[in-house]
């Protein structure tokens, strides 16, 4: 179908679809095709899907008879009627919306302007699927991820290309731990919709030996999650506090078999709750959608662990201290390249702790802190009886301060470095006692290590016959020696406060810094909601 447009829109429309038209005769009216006209008319609202049909001569990718292109529709409106089991927003994507543009189409002008809408549902699905659905910066700036964007109209030049239903299988994250979400995801939401684990345990605390109508609801409640297999007992027996240590286990707390006040809040959290933490772990997969390194460390921060993964099993795994939850102490989260490690380093006091903690101190007694060296901008010592600290603020104060290598060192007898602008690493520390504590959040934002040489050994082992006996004989000179890695070795520092285990069970964590609450308020003004999905 074609109509009649004025001379001057036929040189505009000329020019934007790229065609030469040296001259048009005088009071002349042409026909120019109503379909592509409208589609260069709806795309000039975007400049990547504009340059996507510019290039490909305004013809149809998605609104024409051939058999192709009715594959394209078909595989894309099953992906959007999949779109809730990912997590992602399904009413961004007006899938009934679409169709009924699509059936209400009387002309080629109608049909132009349903073409480039496919278009701009394709790219909103496409991206938020396979890079998440919110930018993570914007969420809270301690996120600090890079997240592999691909260019929009990519998209389009590799679906044209592709198999229609390979395209979007390909879009999702194909880790493990993605696809073992999603079963998770699917698996809660017919429990919501049977209604849950049943009622709450109403008491405050519970302990072995105790009988009676909260023990019972103790009981149905574990049975119902999970942890117990039927059981008509209705005492605080050793069944069940082996099903109460099974469930402390599965979500980070201290496997005592006590219902203690950390135990019974977890206990009581319901689905919905659980439900939103595996959806929010999706997004977060879908952040670092690329290749994490066949050997990486991976340090959870909920969970307080660091882990190195060799080929997608962890081979190494230790307890860790991370960053407080004040001010601007908590851990970032970001991904680097750890490159070396310092035996026996010095430790360099940062800027904010030096004016923040230090120099109070040392107005009130110039000998306080002796176990750190104060130092000028030429590296040398100062002298404190002759220094008058009162004279300084925290913005004029001159010096340096630099911990020496020693047992006591903030930073133990090794860290390992993967330089970043955030300043953050992994360390030993002197302080062995924080790694009894259930909740480990008390750093100034470095991840602390509670078994700093066996992690050593571990990074060394690809590099050295010995390395237990090559690290603790750079260890015995006493002197601060940097150690390389060979092999760079990837570093991921994560938030998951739902997680996966080989074994199958779903493991989670408490919001420690309340991150995972921020995106789900994000990702649920974004159009992300529950479901309860029968059978």
């Amino acid at each position: 179908m074609f109509f009649v447009v004025s001379r001057h829109w036929m040189i505009v429309l000329a020019l934007a679809l790229g065609t030469m038209i040296s001259s048009l005769p005088q009071n002349a009216t042409a026909q120019v095709t109503a379909f592509k006209q409208a589609v260069a008319e709806a795309a000039a609202r975007d400049a990547d899907i504009s340059a996507f049909y510019k290039a490909n001569g305004y013809e149809s990718l998605w609104t024409g008879r051939s058999g192709r292109e009715r594959q394209r529709r078909t595989a894309l409106f099953a992906a959007l009627s999949k779109a809730g089991n990912h997590g992602l927003p399904t009413a961004r994507y007006d899938a009934g919306g679409l169709q009924a543009k699509m059936k209400a189409v009387k002309t080629e002008r109608d049909r132009g302007l349903v073409e480039v809408e496919l278009s701009r549902t394709f790219l909103q699905y496409a991206r938020d699927l396979q890079t998440g659905v919110l930018v993570p910066s914007r969420v809270n700036k301690s996120i600090v991820r890079a997240v592999p964007y691909r260019d929009r109209t990519s998209y389009l030049v590799n679906f044209s290309k592709s198999s229609p239903n390979g395209f979007f299988k390909a879009l999702a994250p194909k880790t493990t731990e993605y696809n073992a979400l999603m079963k998770e995801k699917l698996r809660m939401e017919r429990l919501l919709a049977q209604g849950g684990w049943g009622g709450k345990v109403p008491a405050k605390t519970l302990k072995p030996g105790q009988s009676g109508a909260s023990v019972v609801a103790l009981r149905n409640r574990l049975i119902a999650m999970g942890f117990l297999k039927r059981t008509n007992t209705q005492a605080y027996d050793t069944s069940v506090q082996a099903a109460v240590q099974q469930f402390q286990l599965a979500h980070g707390l201290a496997a005592d078999g006590v219902v203690g006040a950390g135990t019974m809040k977890e206990l009581n959290t319901g689905v919905q709750e659980r439900l939103q933490s595996i959806i929010v772990a999706m997004e977060r997969e879908r952040w670092v959608n690329q290749e994490r390194g066949k050997r990486h460390v991976l340090v959870n921060i909920p969970d307080f662990t660091a882990k190195i993964v060799d080929n997608g099993k962890v081979t190494f795994s230790t307890r860790s201290v991370v960053g407080a939850n004040k001010q601007d102490r908590p851990t970032v989260e970001f991904s680097d390249v750890m490159e070396f490690m310092v035996v026996n380093p010095s430790w360099y006091v940062p800027r904010s702790i030096v004016v923040g903690e230090y120099l109070p101190a040392l107005q009130r007694d110039p000998n306080a802190v002796r176990h750190i060296e104060i130092t000028d901008s030429r590296g040398r010592r100062v002298n404190r009886g002759s220094a008058d600290f009162s004279q300084y603020t925290s913005r004029t104060f001159p010096y340096s301060m630099r911990q020496p290598p020693s047992k006591g060192n903030a930073l133990g007898l090794v860290k390992f470095m993967f330089p970043n602008p955030h300043n953050i690493y992994l360390h030993d520390t002197p302080a062995k006692n924080l790694f009894a504590r259930e909740s480990r959040a008390y750093s100034h934002g470095c991840v602390r290590l509670a078994d700093p040489f066996d992690f050593a050994y571990a990074l060394l082992a690809k590099q050295e016959s010995n390395p237990e006996s090559y690290f603790q004989s750079v260890l015995a000179t006493g002197r601060e020696t940097r150690v390389d890695l060979k092999n760079p070795v990837p570093v991921h520092i994560i938030y998951r406060t739902a997680f996966t285990t080989p074994k199958g069970r779903t493991q989670y964590r408490r919001d420690v810094y309340g991150r995972d609450a921020q995106i789900w308020r994000a990702l649920s003004k974004a159009g992300v909601a529950l479901r309860a999905v029968q059978g």
